[in-house]
């Protein structure tokens, strides 16, 4: 069984057992967290979806820590007209473990 939920503005495929990387979550690490917007539920009978997101349906995960991720450089440069910009971004993330997939 899978499902795919959204967090963050962006959309994860998630079976049990699954450890992923989202947008931090004020969470301590070991904490339990409930996401309830599923998307859609994979089954052996076949997938079911929601409009947008189905009733009742929830992923139970944990929170295992918390990072950075590495840098992204950002180098502006204009030739000829002495303009240079150098910035450089560190995203937070949150690891989750997905514990269960609740119907």
């Amino acid at each position: 069984m899978y499902a795919v939920i959204e967090t963050g503005g962006k959309q994860y495929r998630v079976s049990c057992g699954d450890v992923i990387r989202v947008e931090k979550i004020n969470a301590e690490p070991g904490s339990s967290v409930g996401i309830t917007n599923v998307l859609l539920l994979g089954k052996d009978d076949g997938p079911v979806t929601g409009t947008p997101f189905l009733e009742g349906a929830s992923v139970e995960t944990t929170v295992v820590k918390h990072g950075k991720e590495d840098k992204v450089i950002v180098f502006k440069y204009r030739r000829k007209k002495n303009y240079r910009r150098f910035r450089g971004h560190r995203q937070q993330y949150t690891e989750l473990k997905v514990e269960s997939i609740n119907e």
